[in-house]
Parts: C-alpha cells; sequence; structure tokens
C-alpha cells in the first residue's frame, strides 16, 4: 500500500539523517587547533553499456546502459599518534542511468534498509586491533569471497552465498600477528526470519593468514532462523609473477530440505579465478559453480588502465538460472531467479579523490 512505502522512506530518511548528524557530531571531539586531522572526499563514477539476453521464453533481448559502480564517500578522520586513529566514514551509491540516489542493484529498497552504502565510525589501536560500528564490509567478504571478485561490472560478486554489506553492526579486527589476523562481527536482526516473524541476528568469525604472496582466509556465518542457517567458506589466493590466481569454497548448513530452494543444507558453492596483468592490460577469467544461485557461471574481462584514474573494460557474463541478470534497467526484485542468459558489455570507471582539509 502507497501509506506503507511513504512510511517506510520517511523511516528511512530519518535513519540517514540521524547517521549524518552523527558525523557531524563525531569531530566535535577533534580539537580545533590540532592539525592531525583532515577531511576527505574520493568516490568513483562507472557506468557499462550492456547488450543482454536471458534464457527466458517470453522475454526480449535488449540492450541499454547500467550503472556498475557509482558512488561519492566522506571520511573525516582524526590521527591520535603513534598510528592510533579514529574516523567516520558515510559513501552513498548513485545510479547514473535511473539518476538516483540509490543502488542500482536494489532500487526499491527491498533487499537492503538503507540508502548509505557505507556509514559507519571506526577506531583503529596498532597494539588491540580496530572496531567499527554501522554499516560497512563484512569480514567474511575481505577474507573469503574477494579472493574471486576482482571485476568492475554490475555482475561481480554475485557468485558466493554471503551478503556484501551488513548495517546495524559492530566488527573487530585484531591486530597482525606475523600475517594472522582475526574478526569477530554481530549484526543486529541482519539474520534471517525466525518463528516469530522477527528477524535473527547475524553472527560471524574470520580468519585469515598472509604469508609472501600467498592468502589463505577462512569464514563462518550463522545467520539463524527457522531453518537455522549456517555458511562456511574457505579462499586461497596467490601472486606469481604476472599471475594472480584465486579459489573459493563454501557450504551451507541449515535444515532445509528442499534441494531447489536457496540455502539448502549441502548446497556448495566452488570458485576458479585466473588473472593476467601486462602493462597496462589485464585480462581475467572466473568460472563457478553455485548451487541455487547461478548454478554454472562463466565470467571473462579485460582492462584497460588509461591512467591512474580512468580504467576501461570489458566483459561477457554467463549464468545457467538466474542470479545477477535482471530486466534492463531493474535490480535484485526484478531478476531471472528460473533462469539464466548472457550479457556482453563494455564500460568505464573514473576514480576521484581529493583532501578538502
Amino acid at each position: 500500500m502507497q501509506y506503507k512505502k511513504t512510511a517506510y522512506q520517511f523511516y528511512n530518511y530519518r535513519r540517514f539523517l540521524l547517521f549524518s548528524q552523527l558525523l557531524l557530531g563525531a569531530l566535535l571531539w577533534v580539537p580545533q587547533a590540532s592539525l592531525a586531522y583532515q577531511l576527505d572526499v574520493f568516490g568513483t563514477i562507472s557506468t557499462q553499456l550492456e547488450s543482454v539476453s536471458p534464457d527466458t521464453e517470453n522475454n526480449d533481448d535488449y540492450t541499454n546502459f547500467r550503472d556498475a559502480y557509482t558512488r561519492v564517500a566522506f571520511k573525516l578522520g582524526h590521527d591520535f599518534g603513534q598510528g592510533a586513529n579514529a574516523f567516520a566514514l558515510i559513501e552513498l551509491p548513485f545510479d547514473t542511468v535511473n539518476l538516483e540516489l540509490n543502488n542500482s542493484y536494489d532500487r526499491h529498497r527491498k533487499v537492503f534498509d538503507s540508502t548509505e552504502r557505507l556509514a559507519y565510525l571506526q577506531l583503529d589501536l596498532p597494539a588491540y586491533g580496530s572496531i567499527w560500528v554501522g554499516r560497512g564490509w563484512e569480514p567474511y567478504y575481505s577474507s573469503v569471497s574477494a579472493s574471486v571478485d576482482r571485476f568492475n561490472s554490475y555482475y561481480r560478486g554475485f557468485a558466493t552465498y554471503s551478503v556484501l554489506r551488513v548495517d546495524q553492526a559492530v566488527v573487530y579486527s585484531s591486530p597482525d600477528f606475523d600475517g594472522l589476523n582475526f574478526s569477530l562481527m554481530y549484526s543486529h536482526k541482519n539474520g534471517n526470519k525466525k518463528s516469530n516473524g522477527q528477524y535473527d541476528n547475524r553472527n560471524q568469525l574470520t580468519v585469515s593468514y598472509t604469508f609472501d604472496d600467498t592468502k589463505v582466509g577462512f569464514g563462518y556465518t550463522d545467520t539463524g532462523g527457522i531453518q537455522n542457517q549456517k555458511l562456511y567458506g574457505v579462499s586461497l589466493s596467490q601472486k606469481i609473477d604476472n599471475f594472480y590466481v584465486g579459489a573459493k569454497y563454501e557450504r551451507q548448513q541449515s535444515n532445509i530440505s528442499d534441494k531447489n530452494v536457496f540455502g539448502h543444507n549441502g548446497d556448495e558453492a566452488i570458485n576458479l579465478f585466473v588473472e593476467y596483468t601486462s602493462g597496462l592490460h589485464t585480462f581475467k577469467s572466473h568460472i563457478a559453480n553455485v548451487d541455487n544461485f547461478g548454478e554454472d557461471i562463466l565470467h571473462l574481462g579485460y582492462d584497460y588502465q588509461y591512467d591512474t584514474h580512468v580504467k576501461m573494460f570489458v566483459e561477457y557474463y554467463q549464468e545457467q538460472t538466474g542470479a545477477g541478470i535482471t530486466r534492463e534497467i531493474n535490480g535484485a526484485t526484478d531478476t531471472y531467479w528460473r533462469e539464466g542468459g548472457r550479457v556482453l558489455l563494455v564500460g568505464f570507471s573514473f576514480d576521484f579523490s581529493k583532501k578538502l582539509f
């Protein structure tokens, strides 16, 4: 109903306004006479032209633009000295095709409940680690998923069971112990639905170990809910001369017995990514099998780094069942869930940054 949508948008606006006030208030503790604080603005403008061929009987092929990864961020920080610092960061998405202050994946606000892409306060203490509160990247992403997520288009980040960013979260990350570190996360009511209709909390543990050009990662996520869902993931990545190789394995554990339902007990995601760089040119390939979310996936790409700010890319993406491919200029709610398809695209990204003070 329209009044529910309006009330929800008003609630979302109030959340955004509250966090903006917190960002401004967070700097009241910064000594005005001190020079050890700064405000940075940075972001990316990224758009692609894509030709999409869905594997459905009732939907035609289409060619159109789609926003890939456009965002603007403000970071306000204070340096306490000896490596200790604190900062507040807010990052907003912008859909360059639909001309909306919005995430192109979730235009209708039915997956995520906040306008901001990232919004958190963080404290870094070299001897004790770091802690952040707000909306940010899951530790699972950097420990497990990121090993095979190195493309530039809208179709990055789909070949995993984990979400990428979470709201209402508290995350602690340990200091580095000779390459070994771990993270703990608690995200309030961002798990699965319980029998009483409310949402469970999301709890997470990750461990990673880096030595030379090799990284090993492990992640565990408990999203609870009626089906008592859990996710386990491991990754391995290594840089060998001009090559980069990444591999990932994930497994679902739950009470879901229907093999056709997302989160089915025993569902697996297996990924292999290979990248080769020569000068300004980078060639990428990714194959994956993700049960109940894309199934067999093939992703190929070529990047040309024109300069330090501008990159151009060409990609081919193919999925057996629905995951990333959607109807024209729409997002998650218009995904071809039962059928996949193919995409050929060309795009660009422009990165910018500026220290304001």
